[in-house]
């Protein structure tokens, strides 16, 4: 039976026992389940064509000699067989392929194969999801076949677009604007269509990347208050109950001194977040929405891997999902400074409260991905929660590995990239560092700090505007992603500081070393800055020159 006919039947406790009950698991049942499944699918990935282009010859009898024989693996161990979609080389059949982009400026896309069984697994855990985010308690929850949700997701190909067709096998959960209807709308029509509907009618839920929700709420809030300020004609679009509620909150409004919030309008009973950047956004929408948004984490080779519950204090992730590793802080960022150096990993029974992970993961159930290294770092926040009764460790979202700055989920931004946008450009920029930094309201952007040839500023002076609008049109030109974040969250990601010239040169010669290209420590650009300020004469005495 699916989650309507249970509903229907009332059968409350089988429903948190079938999609919830991996939270009242032990570590040892945790560690059960995800080695049974990590047999199956060794043995399904170990005898496909993929899996014997790493193996070469080899035949692992246990999940010990699997993580012997078996690298650790990025896109580019792959992109040969998925990007030609080589479904005979694959552990099991592929049922659909979900598409997000690799790398801008460099790379395109990258594709991953969902098979049958993944999507099983998905389209239950999915479903738990939208259970919890209504939970305020263990085995309570409130869910109902009429409830409505606002559309705040990509369609398909990207991954997001998988979360309504999951639902869709589970219940008949509404989605405002109708799924269908939304796939061929832009994000600002969706918005305005959604929006209408939801006035019409109210609506229970909300799902989106954390940036966008902001977003949407922002825009919603804008369109509220131009909304309801239409008098009689607006009201009349309205359902009886949305009518009053939109009268009561234009008095409410108007006492407080303060605009319209969807809270002001909606009563959402579940309000979902994945992506990146979600801790710096969640204060602002619980505050416009009157709801702590709950978190989850998915991905486009992964899917959906792990949530939080009714206490918003750390995600759990899914045992039938994939087959966990983990990499420590440390040896995470050895291996990008040594390629050739092999880190050790840990399993979840092996994880300690408070270090920080580069999440490996092995996708089960007919998954091309085996020990892959999607670039996500965690760190685990206990192994134990009294609260809400687990004995399995949960995690917070860090954010992407170093070598990559992420922006709000929405880009991910590399040297090859930035470089390659310098290079286009003609701006005759001969050092530079980029780094993730935040602004005083916590929003992340990219602070791009460069070192302009000195003979070219004598013919062409640039400011550091006229520098960030020339990368900015590179930028956009090399990865689309990067342009959605102006015209989709109205996000300008980019800042620029220009450096004294020699002031890289001198940073080598004091520490012996060049600064990383791609998010340097806090440390190591407070010193760039020091030297900086220091006159040529001082240079001089201090590295003999």
């Amino acid at each position: 039976m699916n989650l309507k006919s249970k509903l229907h039947q009332q059968e409350y406790d089988k429903i948190w026992s079938s999609y919830c009950g991996f939270l009242d698991l032990s570590i040892k049942e945790y560690m059960n389940i995800q080695n049974r499944l990590m047999k199956e699918q060794m043995a399904l990935w170990s005898s496909c064509d993929l899996g014997k282009s790493f193996l070469k010859g080899k035949m692992p009898q246990s999940i010990e000699e699997f993580r012997q024989m078996v690298p650790l693996t990025t896109y580019e161990d792959y992109a040969d067989i998925l990007l030609q979609k080589q479904t005979s080389a694959l552990p099991d059949t592929p049922i659909i392929w979900i598409e997000t982009t690799w790398e801008g400026g460099k790379h395109p896309v990258k594709v991953a194969p969902y098979t049958r069984s993944m999507l099983d697994v998905y389209r239950n855990n999915v479903t738990a999801c939208l259970i919890l985010s209504t939970s305020d308690a263990k085995g309570k929850f409130d869910v109902e076949n009429t409830d409505k949700f606002l559309y705040g997701l990509a369609p398909l190909p990207y991954a997001t677009g998988l979360f309504p067709l999951a639902l869709g096998e589970e219940i008949d959960i509404q989605f405002l604007p109708p799924v269908k209807e939304a796939e061929n709308m832009t994000f600002s029509e969706r918005n305005k269509a959604g929006f209408k509907l939801a006035m019409k009618d109210d609506v229970e839920y909300f799902f989106g990347l954390g940036s966008v929700a902001y977003a949407v709420s922002i825009s919603l809030s804008s369109m509220s208050s131009g909304g309801s300020s239409g008098g009689l004609s607006s009201l009349l679009k309205c359902s009886p109950k949305m009518a009053m509620r939109i009268l009561k909150a234009k008095q409410r409004c108007k006492k407080e001194n303060r605009g319209l919030k969807p809270k002001d309008l909606f009563r959402l009973k579940g309000f979902m977040i994945a992506g990146t950047d979600n801790k710096y956004y969640k204060d602002d929408l619980e505050d416009l929405w009157g709801i702590r948004p709950m978190e989850l984490f998915a991905g486009t080779e992964p899917s959906i891997i792990g949530t939080e519950t009714w206490t918003r204090k750390g995600m759990y992730f899914f045992p039938d999902t994939c087959f966990y590793e983990f990499i420590s802080e440390q040896d995470m960022l050895r291996t990008f400074d040594e390629p050739d150096f092999n880190p050790k990993t840990y399993l979840m029974d092996e994880v300690i409260p408070g270090e920080k992970y580069e999440i490996v993961l092995s996708v089960l159930k007919g998954g091309a991905f085996a020990r892959y290294r999607v670039g996500d770092m965690y760190r685990c926040v206990g192994l134990q929660n009294k609260e809400d009764e687990t004995q399995i460790p949960r995690f917070e979202y860090i954010d992407r590995v170093p070598p990559i700055i992420d922006i709000a989920g929405f880009t991910r931004i590399s040297k090859s990239g930035i470089q390659s946008a310098m290079e286009l450009s003609g701006l005759q920029i001969v050092n530079w560092t980029a780094r993730k930094e935040y602004s005083v309201g916590n929003r992340p952007f990219m602070h791009l700090y460069v070192e302009i040839d000195r003979s070219s500023l004598v013919r062409t002076p640039h400011s550091k505007e006229i520098i960030k609008e020339v990368l900015t049109t590179y930028f956009k030109y090399n990865d689309h992603d990067y342009r959605d974040l102006k015209k989709i969250l109205g996000m300008d990601p980019l800042k620029v500081s220009i450096i004294k010239t020699g002031t890289f040169e001198a940073f080598n010669r004091q520490y012996r070393k060049d600064i990383k290209k791609i998010n340097p420590n806090p440390y190591e650009i407070q010193a760039l800055l020091d030297i900086e300020k220091e006159s040529p004469k001082e240079r001089r005495v201090m590295y003999n020159v």
